[in-house]
């Protein structure tokens, strides 16, 4: 193996400072140049990257993996990994690393931005207010004053591993109730942090999808991408009327034109989305509707999460690569 002084990691989609710091201080050569994905491979293989460390915007894909030996490492810096072809990376000797605790709090403190939002009326009052604030505020005032509030009510999680549970503890922060459906885990035991070194425990046992669906005034997923939709019109007609919702999981785990349907009839209230089947252009009709709350996937998009992300990275190519 190379001398670790030589060798060279490529940050293609970014990586914080304080990972860069990690690896160079170690006597990584870090690379942020983002590469185009068609010349990606000469790239790799000009200049003998040994780690290639992406987000979610590059695709690391059978033909690179095949083509360029120099890699040693693929990381993805978040959770999500159905850019990389993991399973055939692994096939082929490459290690395949993600940073799957980095950005949960994140993620958690986003749906609930959009809850609150959308409860009372924000994205709509923002973009309503600089237009008529002077000439209708009355009227406006009247249109956004049916409110609710989250303390007290239920909060429904779809999926339950780590992003789920961080979003279940701003909900039992917040005072809701918290109901889960993960069909790979019985109960998870959820410990609060406090500001003044208080803890609290609080254990979830998951139930049914059904009665999530059921119960749920509030509805989160946080599922990985999976072949079919996890709520279509089906799920949809399970949840209570007025149901509001949020996708910051993946694009394609709602069926977006079941959602509009439920809108328009009553059955969702309003709802958030970070994340759309067609990225980067999702549907007009999506963009236009005045019942969504909506953020360009910037679920993980926080100074701290980058950090956290950036440093774990740093870790784990470090303990692999010696």
């Amino acid at each position: 193996m190379k001398n670790k002084f030589s060798m060279k990691v490529l940050a293609n989609d970014g990586v914080s400072q304080s990972g860069v710091t990690a690896l160079e201080a170690a006597g990584y050569e870090v690379i942020t140049t983002n590469v185009a994905q068609e010349q990606l491979q000469n790239y790799i293989n000009e200049n003998e990257i040994t780690v290639l460390l992406v987000r979610s915007a590059t695709k690391v894909r059978k033909d690179l993996i095949d083509n360029c030996p120099s890699l040693k490492i693929i990381g993805r810096g978040g959770v999500g990994m159905d850019n990389i072809d993991v399973d055939y990376a692994k096939e082929k000797g490459l290690h395949v690393i993600n940073t799957p605790a980095a950005s949960s709090h994140s993620v958690a403190e986003l749906v609930f931005a959009h809850f609150y939002g959308l409860a009372r009326f924000l994205h709509n009052s923002n973009r309503e207010m600089p237009l008529e604030g002077d000439s209708k505020f009355k009227n406006l005032k009247k249109a956004y004053a049916k409110g609710t509030e989250l303390k007290g009510k239920t909060l429904g999680v779809l999926g339950f591993g780590r992003i789920g549970q961080a979003t279940a503890k701003v909900a039992i922060g917040a005072g809701m109730k918290v109901v889960a459906f993960d069909p790979f885990m019985e109960k998870a035991n959820l410990e609060l942090d406090f500001f003044d070194g208080q803890k609290m425990n609080f254990e979830i046992e998951t139930i049914s999808k059904e009665d999530v669906l059921k119960q749920a005034d509030f509805l989160t997923l946080h599922v990985p991408a999976q072949k079919d939709y996890v709520i279509d019109e089906k799920e949809f007609n399970q949840m209570k009327d007025g149901v509001i919702l949020a996708n910051a999981a993946r694009g394609g785990v709602i069926n977006e034109i079941a959602l509009v349907k439920a809108i328009e009839s009553g059955k969702v209230a309003r709802a958030a989305l970070d994340v759309f089947e067609k990225e980067p252009q999702p549907e007009i009709q999506l963009l236009m509707n005045p019942a969504l709350s909506l953020t360009p996937h910037t679920g993980a998009a926080t100074n701290e999460a980058q950090d956290r992300i950036g440093l774990e990275l740093a870790d784990q190519i470090k303990s692999i690569l010696g």
